[in-house]
C-alpha cells in the first residue's frame, strides 16, 4: 500500500516551501536537516507531508516516552490505513544490577515488563518485515540490542494451503519461534492444537487469531479469525508466523509439547 495522508486542512504559510525543501534535500541525499518551528506551528504535519510525498518507510525518533505517545496518536490520525508502530523500551521499571564497593553492597537486577509495550514492539517488528507503508515512532531504545534483521527474518513462518507439513514438526517450530502451547487460555504468542485443527494467537496482532486445518499431512485451509468473537474475517492461501519474541534462541524441543 502507499501512505495517505488524511486531514481536514491543508499545507499554509511556511510549510509548503518547508515541505518543498525537505523533500528536495532527501531526494538530493543530504544526511542533516532541520525544520525549525515552535510549538503548535505544525510541524508534525510538515513531516507528514514529507512522508506522503516521498513513499519511503520512516522512522520517527523521540527522547522520551512521553513524546513518542503523543507523535504516535497523530501519525495514527494522519495515516489511518497505513502502519503506524509504536516501539518504545518494554521496561516499566529497570534497575540494573551493581555492586557498592564501601558497603560491600550488591543490589540485584530488577525489572518489571509491560506486555502491551512488548506487543506493539513485536507488531512494529513484524510490520517492517512485512510491508512497505510503515512510519515507526520509537524512543532511543530502537537502537539498543536488537540483532541481526537477517536471522529475524529466517526466523519467520511460511504455511501455505496445499502443501504438506508434518504436524509434529511444525509444532516444534512454532516452540523454536518462541511460541507456547497453551489448550486453555488464549493470549498472545500461544498455540493450540484440537484434533486436526492448529490455532495460533500470533504475539504481535491484539485482534486476530489463524486456524490451520489438516487433511492428513496437507494443509486444507487457513482462516483468519477476530480474536474475541471467533467470526471468520477472511480465508487465506498463505500465512507468515513471525516470531513471538525479538530475541530467537534454540528451544528445547521438550516433548509434552507434542503430547
Amino acid at each position: 500500500m502507499k501512505f495517505e495522508l488524511q486531514a481536514p486542512y491543508q499545507p499554509t504559510g511556511d510549510q509548503p516551501e518547508a515541505i518543498r525543501q525537505l523533500v528536495e534535500g532527501i531526494k538530493k541525499g543530504f544526511h542533516d536537516q532541520v525544520l525549525l518551528g515552535a510549538t503548535g506551528t505544525g510541524k508534525t504535519f510538515t513531516v507528514a507531508n514529507v512522508i506522503q510525498q516521498l513513499q519511503l518507510p520512516t522512522l520517527v525518533m523521540t527522547h522520551n516516552k512521553t513524546l513518542a505517545a503523543q507523535l504516535y496518536a497523530e501519525f495514527r490520525e494522519f495515516f489511518p490505513n497505513n502502519a503506524v508502530e509504536y516501539f518504545v523500551s518494554y521496561y516499566d521499571y529497570y534497575q540494573p544490577e551493581a555492586y557498592v564497593p564501601r558497603r560491600d553492597l550488591y543490589i540485584e537486577k530488577e525489572t518489571e515488563i509491560n506486555d502491551e509495550i512488548d506487543r506493539l514492539r513485536l507488531a512494529a517488528t513484524t510490520a517492517l518485515m512485512s510491508r512497505q507503508d510503515v512510519i515507526i515512532v520509537a524512543s532511543v531504545s530502537a537502537i539498543y540490542g536488537l540483532g541481526d534483521p537477517s536471522v529475524y527474518q529466517q526466523s519467520v513462518l511460511s504455511i501455505e494451503v496445499g502443501k504438506i507439513y508434518r504436524r509434529n514438526a511444525l509444532l516444534r517450530q512454532l516452540v523454536d519461534i518462541q511460541y507456547q502451547r497453551n489448550d486453555m487460555e488464549v493470549k498472545p504468542g500461544i498455540f493450540r492444537l484440537r484434533g486436526d485443527t492448529l490455532e495460533i494467537i500470533p504475539a504481535y496482532s491484539d485482534r486476530d487469531a489463524y486456524r490451520i486445518s489438516y487433511f492428513g499431512d496437507e494443509i486444507e485451509s487457513i482462516t483468519r479469525l477476530n480474536r474475541t468473537t471467533g467470526e471468520l474475517v477472511e480465508k487465506m492461501e498463505r500465512l507468515e508466523v513471525y516470531p513471538a519474541k525479538h530475541y530467537i534462541a534454540q528451544s528445547d524441543r521438550m516433548e509434552k509439547v507434542l503430547a
